[in-house]
């Protein structure tokens, strides 16, 4: 199978020389691990002292890896790369609010995503994250398989009729519905909660989609485990196949509470998993695969098992997908080759956005090969345009 993601002219042919500079200019940035740290440090106390710094945020990091404020602020951007075929998946990225107005709001936003979905063919998905929905600690005490007090049971029942409420919606109006995965000491209570749902409403097809984090050891047994009882109980897996956005976190505290780290033990590992993972997932039947990847071995590797299983490049039940501002060179290629892409497209108040701007700036500083493979490929772009 040819190698296509080389093909810089394709990878960036919706970027102006301008936005090319800031793409190269920012992950130079990145690359550097005390620049990411004292960025970090300087934009939080901005933030805090209410400085007025988020022009200059959304002038920079912001506008390259955020789609807009608004679902309508990010309409420009998705028309824009669904003119290339690549689709878009609206994710409402506020983090760590943890009151139950949020929650509610949370849920209102998603089911006008849903919307959004169904009435846009540019935009295949809507997604959410549990916490999304309900508080950490809730999901915590579940998953380590401690009592709920009486207020907490009656909160955990919102939690699961917002769950409810959003997949129906998605059941109804025949849109995928992407759930993300968190870390791994409330992910239990998650999985059990999106079972259910799959349970409910995969009955025909995958609707429910779940994600697995492949930088843990556990999750192709869990997979595997999955997949044995939908089949027992007739129901169909979706599944968000990625590696991971949690480890420096995940193995901290695994150090400090004194228990194994839940985290591979090095990224061949990881790799090996993440395509353990997706093999498995291409040769069983009644499973829908989403592989989130800016990794170019897996995705020439499910490729290739797309092409050996004789599934077509556009079966809907097969998605590649990359974060908005990344891996252009995978998603456009993809694109142009007939397969189903999605960018992940964030969106949301600047303010309330950073949170997940500091984790892309930290996943990209301490995934050095990631960081380097793009400024390679924006420095030949550029240097191809000057020719």
């Amino acid at each position: 199978m040819k190698k296509i993601f080389e093909d810089t002219e394709t990878a960036f042919a919706l970027k102006t020389d301008t936005e090319l500079d800031r793409a190269y200019f920012l992950f130079k940035m990145i690359q550097s691990e005390p620049l990411v740290r004292i960025g970090t440090a300087i934009t939080n106390f901005a933030l805090k002292a209410h400085m007025p710094v988020e022009h200059l945020i959304r002038a920079s990091v912001f506008d390259h890896f955020c789609g807009g404020v608004t679902e309508e602020d990010c309409l420009p951007v998705i028309e824009k790369m669904y003119t290339k075929n690549v689709h878009a998946t609206l994710d409402y990225s506020v983090e760590g609010k943890e009151d139950e107005n949020q929650f509610d709001l949370a849920q209102k936003i998603i089911l006008q995503n849903i919307d959004f979905a169904q009435e846009k063919n540019s935009i295949p998905f809507a997604v959410f994250k549990p916490t999304g929905f309900g508080r950490f600690a809730l999901y915590q005490k579940l998953t380590e398989g401690i009592e709920l007090t009486t207020e907490e049971k009656s909160e955990w029942q919102k939690v699961i009729q917002r769950f409810d409420t959003v997949c129906k919606v998605a059941h109804d109006k025949n849109v995928t519905l992407l759930i993300d995965a968190e870390e791994s000491w409330m992910q239990g209570a998650a999985d059990d909660l999106i079972e259910l749902m799959m349970q409910t409403y995969n009955k025909e097809k995958a609707i429910v989609f779940s994600t697995l984090q492949m930088y843990r050891w556990d999750r192709l047994d869990y997979l595997k485990g999955l997949y044995k009882r939908a089949i027992a109980n007739g129901f169909c897996v979706g599944m968000k196949v990625v590696r991971g956005a949690y480890m420096e976190k995940e193995r901290e505290r695994a150090e400090e509470k004194g228990y194994p780290s839940p985290i591979c033990k090095d990224k061949q590992a990881t790799d090996d998993n993440y395509n353990a993972a997706i093999r498995f997932m291409m040769d069983n039947e009644k499973m829908a695969l989403f592989a989130g990847t800016h990794n170019e071995e897996s995705s020439h590797l499910l490729m290739e098992l797309a092409d050996e299983k004789e599934i077509s490049k556009n079966d809907s039940r097969l998605w590649f997908g990359q974060l908005y501002g990344m891996s252009d060179h995978i998603s456009y290629n993809l694109a142009k080759e007939g397969y189903n892409v999605a960018k992940y497209l964030p969106y949301g108040p600047v303010r309330d956005v950073m949170p997940y701007l500091i984790r892309r700036a930290e996943e990209n500083t301490s995934v050095s090969g990631q960081t380097s493979r793009e400024l390679s490929l924006l420095k030949r772009e550029r240097k191809r345009r000057k020719l």
